[in-house]
């Protein structure tokens, strides 16, 4: 078994045309088994585009994708994918819409239903079972839909940008649920997101990108304690890495000259560039 979960060497891709976009170059990634990864970037960086490479619904270019030491060549059981939009089955109930995978597979009803009803408390959503989508607000549908990729035992969960279209107190309640999630199960998460606030709170390890093409230009350790809770919102060194994060941002949103990729190993680094 490899010490890694995910690994990207020398990852390109470029969508072909007539006037062709060179999206991801030069991508070497290592993500460990259990490691929670954000990654974070300038719109149309190709975050998204490198989420959809690991899941496989999009082949690279160049480069070889592997998770757990297999070629990634297609989707499979072993990722799960959690997008900004839920995309339930409005005709099916929350239950069936959560073990919707499990029946397509044609297993038997016992080999999922404690599970499904275990994942259906931990999101909350207990005593919501027969009700519809559309009588359910923007949280609790993706709360459905992360309960509906938990069910499938993936190795790997893939999430972009899964609360951006959620309201603010509903965000911080979903990451604070994604925490909870986590510190259970201890699964390997890619994170995509635009909130530098949220890849910090959640992350062991936040990469920054490049404007496009996107390449790696960062890799900053989040060493703060584990459990969390948002009351890192307002610590010192919290707050001190949200500095870090936000100038290399800025330089790339502004086309700023690119400083070589510097690696942060810990906190205590940023500590000390602070002074």
């Amino acid at each position: 078994m490899p010490d890694y979960a995910i690994k990207l060497d020398n990852v390109e891709k470029v969508y072909g045309g007539k006037l062709p976009v060179h999206a991801l170059t030069g991508i070497d990634l290592t993500i460990g088994n259990g490691e929670f990864v954000a990654m974070l970037g300038p719109s149309g960086c190709g975050k998204s585009t490198l989420l959809n490479l690991i899941a496989g619904f999009e082949e690279p270019s160049a480069g070889l994708i592997r998770v757990f030491d297999h070629i990634v060549v297609a989707p499979g059981p072993d990722r799960a994918v959690v997008f900004q939009e839920p995309a339930l089955l409005p005709w099916l109930t929350v239950w069936d819409n959560i073990v919707f995978g499990p029946k397509l597979q044609h297993l038997a009803i016992g080999e999922y239903q404690d599970l499904a009803q275990e994942y259906l408390e931990t999101v909350g959503l207990k005593g919501f079972e027969r009700h519809l989508p559309d009588q359910l607000s923007g949280g609790m549908k993706q709360r459905v839909g992360i309960a509906r990729a938990l069910l499938a035992r993936p190795r790997v969960l893939l999430m972009d940008e899964p609360f951006g279209a959620l309201d603010a107190q509903t965000r911080l309640q979903m990451q604070q649920l994604l925490l909870d999630v986590w510190e259970r199960q201890r699964r390997t998460v890619m994170f995509i997101t635009h909130d530098i606030d949220e890849a910090i709170l959640l992350a062991d390890v936040v990469y920054i990108m490049t404007a496009r093409p996107g390449r790696l230009r960062s890799r900053i350790e989040i060493n703060l304690p584990r459990p969390r809770n948002l009351d890192l919102l307002m610590d010192d060194e919290f707050n001190q890495i949200r500095r870090e994060i936000f100038d290399q941002l800025r330089a790339e949103v502004l086309s700023v000259p690119k400083s070589p990729i510097r690696l942060c190993p810990s906190s205590d680094n940023l500590r000390q560039m602070a002074v």
